[in-house]
């Protein structure tokens, strides 16, 4: 059978990860992992100012032999490839997840282009195939659900509370048949109240 790879959203809030590399790609790596709440190192020789800005802790000098096997998620962008293979071969060796950006034959997983609009989040990956595709698609798919994606569920999460709480079953609603109907406008025109009510009525 081919082997697809197999979506999954990591929880790494509180987790030890490390970037290895100090330029724009590392820039973009530590970010998305700081922002999604890990415990970022970088390590490079140079750092570029803009990691300077990230919450995570900056160790200027060379990456050492076998150190990717003490965190729990690595991700190596120096550009240099011996460098990099040599990062993902160790993290592979001690069982940790690896990145190698724009090498996805040493990666144990890829990163998709993503965008977050609240506890929402849409990611699109073609595998390694084209990043450059991934973020048109993700562009194009943002652009399609216009903004309001983030309160709309959360007024959606709200909702599903109050049927939990009547004792009925969240699959009792056709949520589909509600989301195809004015509430989206409802939300997007920033009308959260009206929206709300509408959500109350569905639920009776």
């Amino acid at each position: 059978m081919p082997s697809d790879h197999y979506p999954v959203s990591l929880v790494v809030a509180g987790q030890p990860c490390l970037v290895v590399g100090g330029g724009s790609v590392a820039v973009h790596k530590a970010e998305g992992l700081a922002r999604s709440g890990a415990r970022v190192t970088v390590v490079a020789s140079e750092v570029d100012p803009a990691i300077e800005l990230l919450p995570v802790a900056v160790e200027r000098r060379p990456y050492r032999p076998g150190e990717a096997g003490c965190y729990r998620l690595v991700i190596t962008a120096t550009g240099v490839p011996e460098v990099d293979t040599s990062v993902a071969a160790d993290a592979a060796a001690a069982g940790v997840w690896v990145n190698s950006a724009d090498d996805a034959a040493h990666c144990t997983f890829l990163l998709p282009a993503v965008h977050r609009d609240g506890p929402v989040t849409v990611a699109v990956s073609t595998g390694g195939a084209s990043p450059a595709l991934a973020t048109w698609l993700r562009r194009r798919l943002a652009e399609a659900c216009g903004e309001g994606l983030g309160a709309l569920a959360e007024a959606l999460e709200e909702a599903r509370r109050k049927v939990q709480a009547s004792g009925r079953p969240t699959e009792s609603l056709d949520w589909h048949a509600i989301l195809d109907g004015p509430l989206t406008r409802l939300v997007r025109d920033g009308r959260l109240d009206e929206a709300r009510k509408l959500l109350d009525e569905a639920i009776r």
